[in-house]
């Protein structure tokens, strides 16, 4: 087991910009680290500087103590775990696990011994004497992660790993991963697009844009204080609602101006600084609810047109439309080709932007909003979240 260390790591292709720049990021002894972003983002090329497979153009990667920039792969004492699962077609799930112990001669019995320690952890016992072809997607993964377990590696290195399963065995995956890193206790670090993958596995999340660190923190202090807008977009599913408000005076305090509609906002003196000025504003869903069944009246109203309406079963997703303008950043716009969503982009090409914006709320499944129902809509203006829409930057009180 071992650290793993980012100096100031950059790695430039020709004369375009870098695809990592300046990286800095430190993963401890043990650690389940994240790396999330959008598709170029440069969370595959960090890795695979870790790994060997890039040269670094700029900076010092460290595996524990030793720098390793000019080390082989072989020598960095790492095992890695792609996409697709590489595995030898002709050999047996057993030959395919012990396949890079024997490459370095271990002896027999130590092969022997590592493949069945490996087989019990992910239950692939049964399944030792069959050929990948007769396996499962699952299954398969496992014995490619079977095969890094027997290296007994400092560092695992996986490379979104769980992208060619199907829903409900990406799921079941996952926790497995969890699970078996957490009982080996070796450091890892995992690649993803899929920032739900980021928010269950990581210990830690590293969210990356156009090769540099955005923020890195714990799952939850991510959800809940994102240091700007792209982290904020980029992290919950459905994403947070982003809509121009305007700050004035109120009653010795302030108030959020959207459109037509007005939040008062107790305890958000802070914002003060922002009088006047237009700054961008951030609505988990789930701090939106009928306010017919709310439970709460503090005044923070917004009323809407229904236009969807998604039951879940354990909660309804309702999408409604308000008299307010939709944020439109350049953050934004990033975020929206990341999911293909053209209304934002081109808003930013000069396309006319439109009046109305579209929420998604969270709602309890008692609500009975239908679609072309008026809703009223109670905020938690406790759960809000400002920024700077030239900055991008979180705006918070002290």
């Amino acid at each position: 087991m071992a650290s793993v260390t980012f100096e100031g790591v950059t790695k430039s292709y020709g004369e375009g910009p870098p695809a990592v720049d300046g990286l800095d990021l430190g993963i401890v002894d043990g650690e389940f680290m994240v790396l999330v972003g959008p598709s170029g983002c440069g969370k595959t090329t960090a890795l695979r500087m870790v790994a060997g497979l890039e040269d670094i153009t700029d900076g010092v990667v460290r595996i524990g103590d030793r720098v390793v920039n000019d080390l082989t792969p072989k020598r960095r004492d790492i095992a890695m775990v792609f996409q697709s699962y590489a595995l030898y077609p002709h050999l047996s799930v057993r030959d395919n696990i012990a396949f890079p112990l024997k490459i370095a001669k271990v002896p027999k019995d130590q092969i022997r011994t590592r493949v069945d320690d490996a087989a019990r952890i992910l239950d692939l016992e049964p399944y030792l004497k069959r050929k990948p072809r007769s396996l499962s997607g699952g299954q398969r993964q496992r014995v490619a992660m079977g095969r890094a377990i027997v290296r007994q590696p400092a560092v695992f290195l996986m490379d979104e790993p769980l992208s060619n399963l199907d829903a409900k065995l990406r799921v079941q995956m996952r926790a497995d991963i969890k699970k078996i890193q957490s009982n080996l206790g070796v450091t890892a670090i995992y690649v993803t697009h899929d920032q739900v993958e980021a928010m269950t596995m990581g210990d830690r999340v590293a969210v990356m844009r156009k090769g540099e660190l955005q923020q890195v923190a714990p799952p939850q202090e991510l959800y809940d204080r994102p240091v700007n807008l792209f982290v904020a977009g980029f992290i919950g599913s459905p994403a947070m609602n982003m809509l121009e408000a305007r700050v004035e005076r109120h009653a010795g305090g302030v108030a959020a101006v959207l459109g037509d509609a007005r939040l008062d906002l107790d305890d958000h003196a802070w914002l003060a600084p922002y009088e006047g000025r237009t700054v961008v504003l951030g609505i988990r869903p789930e701090d939106l609810e009928d306010a017919a069944i709310a439970g709460r009246d503090d005044g923070a109203r917004l009323r809407g047109q229904v236009e969807l309406r998604e039951a879940l079963g354990s909660e309804v997703l309702v999408h409604f439309t308000i008299a307010a303008r939709q944020a439109v950043t350049e953050d934004m716009r990033e975020l929206a080709e990341d999911v293909g969503d053209d209304r934002i982009v081109g808003q930013l090409a000069g396309g006319e932007q439109p009046a109305s914006a579209t929420l998604v709320g969270r709602f309890s499944p008692r609500t009975r909003v239908v679609e072309g129902d008026t809703v009223e809509v109670a905020v938690d203006q406790q759960a809000l979240h400002f920024f700077d829409p030239e900055t991008g930057l979180a705006i918070r009180g002290a």
